[in-house]
């Protein structure tokens, strides 16, 4: 049995989840008188580079790229939360204010850290009965569809550590070129496939995702302790970076593949799953260790 060691803020984790599905592929719908336009977004296989940190013989090497298959239809926020929804929240004692920015029911909340977020989806289930909650890195990735970005340095960036930061310092070059920083009103970046606003613009995301470290072998296979981290989470957008929890602006200290995201905001899933809480979270923690039973692509 391979030994699995976490470090979990299980107080802020999992705790918001909804019910009810909307219907109709890609349709939007409301979900309830205070709650966001939803996409259902239907069980998919799609290829996905696995989060978190890996190494070879010591060395730095790209994530496992397995066919991941998500099996349950979900219902997503077709935007970022706003900052006139957040806001709300504040206003009922219930979140944290950000630092800076407006109240505008067009432009994404930024400047939240991860359990602003999850204070909001908290909140936003009590006002609603139904059951919110961040995605997965895996759902976000699903619902992103021809969005997501694969950004794996390659195997001429696997023989060391040298190689791999000036892979990533050539890769950031260009990113930091075609960058626009400040956030813009919805659908400045335009829906996806699955219908969502500006999936992979300008404004990072948040994921219940937690970073995970893992040693394998020479084909690839897991060996040794997984190693679960939950105090830095998963970030996906434009490129995907792991940012500590109580990190607001990135830029102070997040521990990002990458340069960490200046703009950092949520959108949630409506949880349709059942199951005690204490259920969920076992779920959510098995899932972060079984990527190695999906089909390897490379």
């Amino acid at each position: 049995m391979r030994v699995i060691s976490v470090s979990v803020h299980i107080f802020a984790s999992a705790a918001l989840l909804g019910a009810g599905v909307p219907s109709g592929q890609g349709k939007s719908t409301t979900a309830a008188p205070l709650a966001p336009v939803l996409v259902r977004i239907e069980p998919g296989e799609f290829r996905y580079r696995v989060a978190g940190e890996f190494t070879v013989e010591g060395q730095p090497v790209d994530g496992p790229l397995i066919r991941m298959k998500i099996t349950r239809p979900f219902s997503i926020m077709e935007t970022q939360v706003s900052e006139a929804d957040y806001d709300r929240c504040v206003a009922d004692a219930a979140c944290e204010a950000r630092e800076g920015g407006g109240s505008r029911p067009d432009f994404p909340a930024v400047g939240v850290n991860w359990q602003d977020a999850n204070a909001y989806a908290e909140w936003l289930s009590r006002k609603t009965g139904q059951r919110w909650r961040l995605p997965t890195d895996e759902e976000w990735w699903l619902a992103a569809g021809s969005r997501a970005k694969d950004e794996a340095l390659g195997a001429s960036a696997n023989g060391g550590f040298a190689e791999r930061w000036l892979a990533k310092y050539d890769q950031e070059a260009l990113r930091k070129s075609n960058a626009e920083k400040a956030p813009r009103s919805f659908g400045s970046f335009g829906k996806n496939e699955n219908g969502l606003h500006d999936i992979a613009g300008n404004v990072w995301e948040w994921t219940d995702s937690c970073f995970t470290r893992q040693a394998l072998g020479p084909a690839g296979v897991p060996k040794g302790e997984l190693t679960v981290n939950c105090g830095v989470r998963v970030v996906a957008g434009e490129h995907r970076s792991y940012v500590p929890d109580f990190i607001r602006d990135p830029r102070s200290g997040g521990c990002s593949v990458g340069t960490p995201p200046a703009n950092l905001g949520f959108r949630l899933v409506r949880d349709d799953s059942e199951g005690s809480l204490f259920s969920r979270l076992l779920a959510s923690i098995r899932s972060s260790r079984s990527w190695h039973d999906w089909p390897r692509i490379e």
